[in-house]
């Protein structure tokens, strides 16, 4: 039976914020496939895969110098792993420049056809241009991305796609991120003395393609009409004062569940093509209404709006204007409903254990 490999450009488990390395923890706690990890040396370790840990000193910082490549320590370690009576499946997450290395040294050591290369894509738009991605495609075996949107986006973009694809949506902890009733919400409103108000939620890093900009300026306008709301913007430094706006800086992961659940309202105001929306899921099973911008992957995870309000034109302050309004005029929180594994780190990792399976089957 194959062996599969994961390639992490992080330790893991990882002691930081991050979305994959965090549904790989998932993973890797619970009946996983993965039988060795390379990656720099964790804080702890998971005692159910071997580990091949890559340093980062002297002597292998002068390799990658003298010997031109970055990824030295990566191919060292694979090097000590493989043999040429197995077969493996090698997953690579989001590093695109380890790819032609990684296939010159299996081509070198005659184990090509020995390995099943997936690299598992966390974006949304095609990465490489038309022509110049050919080689890419041509060299890994099988691409995994975060919506079937995003593949349709690869499928138009390039003329020649000469591999197979995958779908694997992302996935949270819902033992976490979960709805709670209408009075123990009004309980954590009460905490915050702001039982008779609607509370918004903006959770993100600062960024002019997080669309805070946008949102603010819409935020302005509807506080001139209406008063009984505030919005929680969290994640980033306070900024100059506005009306009903409270900057609660950066928040742990493991804290932010109570956040969403006092909450209305998630705001997703992204101006680019955001491959899925970790946050928005997250708000989402907290029990959310979310509103957000219909750009990239995220009009599937709401599944065309049935899941929330899309807003099609996100560059325009009227239109999120316009879409809070809308929100207010309900007496009532609109009413979602959806599957309570939707999205959950257990789907994930049956999809991730699905996928596994089929590239054992295709390499056999």
């Amino acid at each position: 039976m194959a062996k599969v490999i994961l390639l992490s450009q992080f330790p893991l488990p990882y002691s930081k914020t991050g979305s994959w390395t965090s549904m790989y923890y998932n993973y890797l706690k619970s009946n996983h496939q993965i039988d060795y990890l390379i990656c720099e040396s964790p804080e702890s370790f998971f005692e159910t895969v071997n580990y091949e840990c890559i340093s980062n000193n002297i002597v292998t910082k002068l390799k990658k110098k003298f010997l031109k490549q970055p990824y030295f320590a990566y191919l060292k370690a694979l090097e000590d792993i493989i043999n040429t009576k197995e077969k493996y499946i090698i997953q690579i997450v989001d590093n695109f420049g380890i790819v032609k290395p990684l296939e010159l040294f299996l081509v070198h050591k005659g184990l090509r056809k020995n390995c099943h290369i997936q690299f598992f894509y966390h974006g949304f738009p095609p990465f490489y241009e038309n022509f110049r991605g050919r080689w890419f495609f041509e060299t890994i075996d099988e691409m995994i991305l975060l919506t079937h949107d995003s593949y349709l986006a690869h499928k138009n973009t390039y003329t020649v796609l000469p591999t197979r694809f995958s779908v694997l949506h992302n996935g949270i902890d819902t033992s976490k991120f979960y709805a709670i009733s209408k009075d123990e919400k009004e309980i954590l409103k009460k905490e915050r003395n702001l039982s008779d108000k609607k509370i918004f939620v903006w959770c993100s890093q600062d960024r002019p393609k997080k669309g805070l900009h946008i949102l603010l300026d819409a935020w302005k306008r509807v506080y001139e009409m209406r008063q009984d709301i505030v919005l929680w913007v969290i994640g980033c430094e306070p900024k100059d004062p506005i009306s009903g706006v409270e900057y609660l800086g950066r928040i742990p992961n493991s804290e932010l569940p109570k956040y969403y659940q006092t909450s209305d309202c998630y705001l997703f105001p992204t101006l680019w093509h955001e491959g899925f929306g970790l946050s928005l899921i997250e708000a989402l099973h907290c029990g959310c209404y979310c509103i957000a911008s219909a750009n990239g992957g995220v009009p599937e995870v709401l599944q065309y709006g049935k899941l929330g309000k899309l807003i099609e034109n996100p560059n325009f302050v009227e239109e999120w204007e316009n879409a809070i309004l809308e929100f207010l005029r309900n007496k009532e929180n609109p009413s979602v409903s959806f599957p309570k594994d939707l999205y959950s780190s257990k789907s994930w990792n049956l999809g991730m254990n699905k996928i596994i399976e089929n590239a054992k089957r295709s390499i056999q």
